[in-house]
């Protein structure tokens, strides 16, 4: 595989799972400022109170955003596969 191919793909998927990373971490970083503000105020220092809106606005984002992260999963995949013989592997 030619270098520059090589470091095209890498660069390609570093791309993609940060793209697909955001919006998850976006959503349990809001949350957790936002429950942990909550907290500081009412002086309630319970862990699980932290975790559990945390799980949820998770589970909300993935289930919201899945047919996006399928496409572009599935694109990836694609292209990939697809540039296999410009990578010298067929």
């Amino acid at each position: 595989m030619p270098d520059d191919a090589f470091v095209d793909v890498l660069r390609k998927m570093l791309y993609v799972s940060m793209l697909l990373s955001l919006p998850v971490l976006g959503a349990a970083l809001v949350v957790g400022l936002v429950v942990g503000l909550l907290q500081a105020v009412t002086s309630i220092q319970e862990q699980t109170l932290a975790f559990v809106p945390k799980l949820f606005a998770i589970v909300l984002v993935f289930v919201l955003l899945a047919p996006w992260m399928m496409r572009v999963i599935t694109d990836y995949g694609v292209e990939l596969f697809s540039g296999l013989p410009r990578f010298g592997a067929l």
